[in-house]
Protein backbone atom coordinates (compact mmCIF):
# COMPACT_ATOMS: atom_id res chain seq x y z
CA UNK A 1 0.00 0.00 0.00
CA UNK A 2 1.50 3.15 -0.89
CA UNK A 3 2.01 5.88 1.96
CA UNK A 4 -0.10 9.02 1.36
CA UNK A 5 1.41 12.30 0.04
CA UNK A 6 1.80 15.18 2.38
CA UNK A 7 2.77 18.51 2.14
CA UNK A 8 3.23 21.53 4.50
CA UNK A 9 1.98 25.56 4.38
CA UNK A 10 3.33 27.86 7.25
CA UNK A 11 6.08 30.18 7.01
CA UNK A 12 9.34 29.45 8.55
CA UNK A 13 10.10 32.23 10.29
CA UNK A 14 7.47 31.67 12.59
CA UNK A 15 7.22 28.24 12.76
CA UNK A 16 10.69 27.25 13.97
CA UNK A 17 10.97 24.28 16.76
CA UNK A 18 6.69 22.59 15.74
CA UNK A 19 8.07 19.95 13.19
CA UNK A 20 11.19 19.00 14.24
CA UNK A 21 13.82 16.45 12.93
CA UNK A 22 12.44 13.44 14.73
CA UNK A 23 8.52 14.37 13.64
CA UNK A 24 9.22 14.92 10.32
CA UNK A 25 11.02 11.72 10.58
CA UNK A 26 7.78 9.92 12.17
CA UNK A 27 5.92 12.02 9.35
CA UNK A 28 8.26 9.84 6.66
CA UNK A 29 7.37 6.95 8.37
CA UNK A 30 3.71 7.28 7.95
CA UNK A 31 3.43 9.61 4.85
CA UNK A 32 5.56 10.69 1.45
CA UNK A 33 6.87 14.14 1.66
CA UNK A 34 6.40 15.72 -1.64
CA UNK A 35 8.34 18.85 -0.45
CA UNK A 36 10.27 19.60 3.04
CA UNK A 37 9.98 22.86 2.00
CA UNK A 38 6.47 24.47 3.33
CA UNK A 39 4.30 26.69 1.19
CA UNK A 40 4.13 30.19 1.96
CA UNK A 41 1.62 30.67 -1.25
CA UNK A 42 -1.07 28.54 -2.85
CA UNK A 43 -0.66 30.59 -6.51
CA UNK A 44 2.53 29.86 -7.54
CA UNK A 45 3.58 26.70 -9.50
CA UNK A 46 5.50 24.64 -7.14
CA UNK A 47 2.10 25.29 -4.91
CA UNK A 48 -0.33 24.04 -8.28
CA UNK A 49 2.08 20.83 -8.31
CA UNK A 50 2.30 20.05 -4.39
CA UNK A 51 -1.08 20.80 -4.44
CA UNK A 52 -2.31 18.50 -6.92
CA UNK A 53 -0.69 15.03 -4.97
CA UNK A 54 -1.31 16.80 -1.74
CA UNK A 55 -3.79 13.50 0.27
CA UNK A 56 -2.49 15.63 4.00
CA UNK A 57 -2.02 19.19 3.99
CA UNK A 58 0.15 20.05 7.34
CA UNK A 59 -0.73 23.75 7.72
CA UNK A 60 1.07 26.55 10.80
CA UNK A 61 1.11 30.36 11.97
CA UNK A 62 1.78 32.27 8.51
CA UNK A 63 0.30 29.62 6.32
CA UNK A 64 -2.10 31.15 3.32
CA UNK A 65 -5.77 31.05 3.52
CA UNK A 66 -6.74 27.82 1.51
CA UNK A 67 -10.11 28.63 0.31
CA UNK A 68 -11.98 27.40 -2.51
CA UNK A 69 -9.19 28.04 -5.28
CA UNK A 70 -6.98 26.54 -3.06
CA UNK A 71 -9.46 23.58 -2.85
CA UNK A 72 -10.09 23.34 -6.47
CA UNK A 73 -6.17 22.90 -6.90
CA UNK A 74 -5.86 19.66 -4.60
CA UNK A 75 -8.44 17.24 -6.05
CA UNK A 76 -7.08 14.48 -3.59
CA UNK A 77 -6.95 16.43 -0.43
CA UNK A 78 -8.59 14.70 2.56
CA UNK A 79 -6.95 15.92 5.93
CA UNK A 80 -5.93 19.31 6.69
CA UNK A 81 -3.92 19.44 10.11
CA UNK A 82 -3.40 22.85 11.83
CA UNK A 83 0.14 22.36 13.75
CA UNK A 84 -0.86 25.89 15.49
CA UNK A 85 -3.97 27.71 17.28
CA UNK A 86 -7.66 28.16 15.99
CA UNK A 87 -8.35 28.10 12.12
CA UNK A 88 -10.30 30.61 12.12
CA UNK A 89 -9.92 32.75 9.54
CA UNK A 90 -7.62 30.58 7.63
CA UNK A 91 -10.02 27.43 6.68
CA UNK A 92 -12.69 28.46 4.15
CA UNK A 93 -16.13 26.45 4.69
CA UNK A 94 -15.69 25.12 1.80
CA UNK A 95 -13.07 22.67 2.34
CA UNK A 96 -16.03 20.91 5.03
CA UNK A 97 -18.32 20.83 2.39
CA UNK A 98 -15.89 18.76 0.19
CA UNK A 99 -15.82 16.29 2.80
CA UNK A 100 -12.36 17.12 3.89
CA UNK A 101 -11.41 16.41 7.95
CA UNK A 102 -10.11 19.38 9.85
CA UNK A 103 -7.95 19.10 12.68
CA UNK A 104 -5.85 21.60 14.90
CA UNK A 105 -3.48 22.16 17.56
CA UNK A 106 -5.41 24.51 19.63
CA UNK A 107 -5.54 22.41 22.80
CA UNK A 108 -1.42 22.89 22.85
CA UNK A 109 -1.33 25.82 22.52
CA UNK A 110 -3.46 26.32 25.52
CA UNK A 111 -0.96 24.95 27.74
CA UNK A 112 1.20 27.68 27.52
CA UNK A 113 -1.28 30.25 27.93
CA UNK A 114 -2.78 29.30 30.58
CA UNK A 115 0.87 28.79 32.10
CA UNK A 116 1.81 32.29 31.50
CA UNK A 117 -1.51 33.24 33.02
CA UNK A 118 -1.25 31.76 35.87
CA UNK A 119 1.99 33.41 36.69
CA UNK A 120 0.36 36.62 36.13
CA UNK A 121 -1.90 35.68 38.48
CA UNK A 122 0.24 34.85 40.94
CA UNK A 123 2.47 38.33 40.54
CA UNK A 124 -0.37 40.30 40.41
CA UNK A 125 -1.71 39.32 43.53
CA UNK A 126 1.49 40.32 44.91
CA UNK A 127 1.78 43.46 42.99
CA UNK A 128 5.09 42.22 41.87
CA UNK A 129 5.75 44.82 39.21
CA UNK A 130 5.16 48.00 41.43
CA UNK A 131 7.37 46.54 44.27
CA UNK A 132 9.69 46.21 41.38
CA UNK A 133 9.08 49.71 39.68
CA UNK A 134 9.63 51.67 43.66
CA UNK A 135 13.00 49.51 44.22
CA UNK A 136 14.38 50.56 41.15
CA UNK A 137 13.29 53.88 41.15
CA UNK A 138 14.11 54.01 45.13
CA UNK A 139 17.56 51.99 45.09
CA UNK A 140 16.34 51.46 48.92
CA UNK A 141 13.52 49.62 50.43
CA UNK A 142 11.56 51.87 52.67
CA UNK A 143 8.31 52.47 50.59
CA UNK A 144 7.86 48.59 49.30
CA UNK A 145 8.30 47.71 53.44
CA UNK A 146 5.16 49.81 53.49
CA UNK A 147 3.99 48.16 50.90
CA UNK A 148 4.13 45.13 52.13
CA UNK A 149 1.67 45.80 54.93
CA UNK A 150 -1.13 46.64 52.63
CA UNK A 151 -3.75 44.21 51.90
CA UNK A 152 -2.32 42.66 49.11
CA UNK A 153 -0.78 38.69 47.90
CA UNK A 154 -2.47 36.06 47.10
CA UNK A 155 -4.37 34.13 50.09
CA UNK A 156 -7.70 34.07 49.75
CA UNK A 157 -7.66 36.39 46.47
CA UNK A 158 -10.80 36.55 43.82
CA UNK A 159 -10.06 35.62 40.60
CA UNK A 160 -12.38 36.48 37.95
CA UNK A 161 -12.41 34.00 34.64
CA UNK A 162 -14.61 35.66 32.28
CA UNK A 163 -14.77 32.47 29.55
CA UNK A 164 -15.24 29.11 30.01
CA UNK A 165 -12.56 28.14 27.29
CA UNK A 166 -10.19 25.67 26.97
CA UNK A 167 -7.78 28.33 28.22
CA UNK A 168 -9.98 29.29 30.58
CA UNK A 169 -11.03 26.17 31.75
CA UNK A 170 -7.23 25.06 32.05
CA UNK A 171 -6.35 27.99 34.51
CA UNK A 172 -9.40 27.18 36.60
CA UNK A 173 -7.73 23.78 36.45
CA UNK A 174 -4.21 25.05 37.71
CA UNK A 175 -5.34 27.82 40.15
CA UNK A 176 -7.01 24.35 42.59
CA UNK A 177 -3.72 24.08 44.11
CA UNK A 178 -4.00 28.09 45.53
CA UNK A 179 -5.74 29.54 48.22
CA UNK A 180 -8.14 31.54 45.39
CA UNK A 181 -11.82 32.10 45.16
CA UNK A 182 -12.72 31.94 41.47
CA UNK A 183 -15.60 33.27 40.18
CA UNK A 184 -16.41 32.51 35.98
CA UNK A 185 -18.91 34.59 33.52
CA UNK A 186 -19.81 32.72 30.79
CA UNK A 187 -23.40 32.47 29.69
CA UNK A 188 -23.36 29.05 28.18
CA UNK A 189 -21.70 27.74 31.43
CA UNK A 190 -24.74 27.00 34.39
CA UNK A 191 -24.19 27.17 37.85
CA UNK A 192 -23.79 23.77 38.41
CA UNK A 193 -21.11 23.06 35.74
CA UNK A 194 -19.39 26.17 36.78
CA UNK A 195 -19.38 24.32 40.34
CA UNK A 196 -17.79 21.18 38.82
CA UNK A 197 -15.38 23.49 37.27
CA UNK A 198 -13.95 24.82 40.72
CA UNK A 199 -15.82 28.12 40.27
CA UNK A 200 -18.33 30.04 40.81
CA UNK A 201 -21.14 31.71 38.56
CA UNK A 202 -21.46 34.76 38.00
CA UNK A 203 -22.86 37.60 36.14
CA UNK A 204 -20.31 39.84 34.36
CA UNK A 205 -20.84 43.44 36.65
CA UNK A 206 -20.73 40.93 39.87
CA UNK A 207 -17.61 39.66 38.65
CA UNK A 208 -15.83 43.08 37.66
CA UNK A 209 -16.75 44.18 40.91
CA UNK A 210 -15.64 41.53 43.67
CA UNK A 211 -12.42 40.62 41.36
CA UNK A 212 -9.05 41.34 42.65
CA UNK A 213 -7.72 40.00 39.44
CA UNK A 214 -9.86 39.62 36.13
CA UNK A 215 -8.71 37.60 33.07
CA UNK A 216 -10.13 37.28 29.75
CA UNK A 217 -10.33 34.03 28.29
CA UNK A 218 -13.26 34.37 25.49
CA UNK A 219 -13.51 34.30 22.07
CA UNK A 220 -13.71 37.77 19.86
CA UNK A 221 -16.98 37.50 18.43
CA UNK A 222 -18.96 40.31 17.33
CA UNK A 223 -21.19 40.15 20.40
CA UNK A 224 -18.46 40.24 22.63
CA UNK A 225 -16.39 43.23 20.74
CA UNK A 226 -15.56 45.54 23.68
CA UNK A 227 -17.09 43.54 26.41
CA UNK A 228 -15.18 44.91 28.91
CA UNK A 229 -16.22 49.14 28.47
CA UNK A 230 -15.75 52.39 30.61
CA UNK A 231 -18.66 50.97 32.44
CA UNK A 232 -17.29 47.46 33.01
CA UNK A 233 -13.68 48.68 33.99
CA UNK A 234 -15.23 51.39 36.77
CA UNK A 235 -16.84 48.66 38.66
CA UNK A 236 -13.35 47.21 39.54
CA UNK A 237 -12.02 47.15 42.59
CA UNK A 238 -9.37 49.62 43.70
CA UNK A 239 -5.93 48.24 42.93
CA UNK A 240 -7.38 45.28 40.98
CA UNK A 241 -5.43 43.99 37.82
CA UNK A 242 -7.02 42.71 34.05
CA UNK A 243 -5.23 40.48 32.34
CA UNK A 244 -5.50 39.97 29.03
CA UNK A 245 -3.79 36.88 26.91
CA UNK A 246 -7.08 36.45 24.78
CA UNK A 247 -7.95 38.83 21.98
CA UNK A 248 -7.43 43.04 22.32
CA UNK A 249 -11.10 43.44 20.67
CA UNK A 250 -12.51 42.16 23.81
CA UNK A 251 -11.84 45.43 25.43
CA UNK A 252 -11.89 49.12 24.33
CA UNK A 253 -9.07 50.12 24.72
CA UNK A 254 -8.92 53.72 24.94
CA UNK A 255 -11.34 53.25 27.99
CA UNK A 256 -8.73 51.05 29.24
CA UNK A 257 -6.28 53.62 28.91
CA UNK A 258 -8.46 56.58 30.28
CA UNK A 259 -8.85 54.09 33.36
CA UNK A 260 -4.89 52.95 33.55
CA UNK A 261 -3.96 56.97 33.44
CA UNK A 262 -5.55 57.33 36.82
CA UNK A 263 -3.69 54.50 38.79
CA UNK A 264 -6.73 53.00 39.85
CA UNK A 265 -6.20 49.84 38.24
CA UNK A 266 -3.00 47.57 36.85
CA UNK A 267 -3.33 45.68 33.45
CA UNK A 268 -1.14 42.92 32.24
CA UNK A 269 -1.84 43.02 28.26
CA UNK A 270 -0.18 40.41 25.89
CA UNK A 271 -2.60 41.12 23.49
CA UNK A 272 -4.38 44.19 21.40
CA UNK A 273 -6.25 45.97 19.10
CA UNK A 274 -4.58 46.59 17.10
CA UNK A 275 -1.88 43.43 17.01
CA UNK A 276 0.77 46.33 17.64
CA UNK A 277 -0.16 49.42 19.22
CA UNK A 278 0.38 52.43 17.45
CA UNK A 279 4.06 53.55 18.47
CA UNK A 280 2.50 56.72 20.46
CA UNK A 281 0.18 54.35 22.55
CA UNK A 282 0.21 55.16 26.02
CA UNK A 283 0.45 51.85 26.74
CA UNK A 284 3.99 51.62 26.18
CA UNK A 285 4.96 54.18 28.87
CA UNK A 286 2.51 53.82 31.66
CA UNK A 287 3.81 52.47 34.92
CA UNK A 288 1.28 50.46 35.77
CA UNK A 289 1.00 48.24 32.94
CA UNK A 290 2.73 45.01 31.96
CA UNK A 291 2.63 44.73 28.11
CA UNK A 292 4.03 41.51 26.33
CA UNK A 293 4.03 40.90 22.28
CA UNK A 294 1.72 38.51 22.49
CA UNK A 295 3.67 35.73 23.52
CA UNK A 296 1.69 34.07 26.02
CA UNK A 297 0.94 31.35 23.32
CA UNK A 298 3.31 28.72 22.09
CA UNK A 299 6.69 30.39 21.47
CA UNK A 300 10.47 28.86 21.18
CA UNK A 301 10.18 25.02 22.61
CA UNK A 302 6.82 25.32 23.14
CA UNK A 303 6.08 25.30 19.86
CA UNK A 304 6.84 21.39 19.83
CA UNK A 305 3.54 20.52 21.44
CA UNK A 306 1.75 21.99 18.22
CA UNK A 307 3.59 19.82 15.93
CA UNK A 308 3.60 16.64 18.26
CA UNK A 309 0.03 16.95 18.20
CA UNK A 310 -0.07 17.13 14.51
CA UNK A 311 1.58 14.04 13.68
CA UNK A 312 -0.87 12.41 16.54
CA UNK A 313 -3.96 13.31 14.48
CA UNK A 314 -2.31 12.12 11.49
CA UNK A 315 -1.10 9.00 12.94
CA UNK A 316 -4.68 8.52 13.89
CA UNK A 317 -6.48 9.59 10.72
CA UNK A 318 -4.18 6.82 8.83
CA UNK A 319 -4.91 4.34 10.94
CA UNK A 320 -8.94 5.12 10.74
CA UNK A 321 -9.23 5.97 14.51
CA UNK A 322 -11.26 9.31 15.53
CA UNK A 323 -9.03 12.17 16.09
CA UNK A 324 -8.95 13.79 18.98
CA UNK A 325 -9.32 17.57 18.16
CA UNK A 326 -11.47 17.45 14.93
CA UNK A 327 -13.25 20.73 13.95
CA UNK A 328 -17.12 20.76 12.63
CA UNK A 329 -18.48 22.91 10.16
CA UNK A 330 -20.89 24.95 12.91
CA UNK A 331 -17.61 25.31 15.57
CA UNK A 332 -15.71 27.22 13.39
CA UNK A 333 -17.77 30.50 13.89
CA UNK A 334 -17.72 30.54 17.82
CA UNK A 335 -13.65 30.06 17.56
CA UNK A 336 -11.49 32.54 18.65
Amino acid sequence: MSRPAIAFAMQPERTQHVLTPDLLARIDSLSRILDPRPMTGFADSRANRLLAEAEILVTGWGAPRFDAAALAAAPRLRLVVHAAGTVKGLIDTTVFDAGITVSHAAEANAVPVAEFTLAAIIFAGKNVFRFRALYAADRGRQRTQLLQGQAIGNYRRTVGIIGASRIGRRVIELLRPFDYRVLLYDPLVGRESASGLGAEKADLDALMANSDIVSLHAPSLPETRHMIDARRLSLMKEGATLINTARGALVDEAALIDKLGTGAIDAIIDVTHPEVPEETSPLYGLPNVFLTPHIAGAVGLERTRLGEMAVDEIERFLAGRPLLFEIRKHELERMA
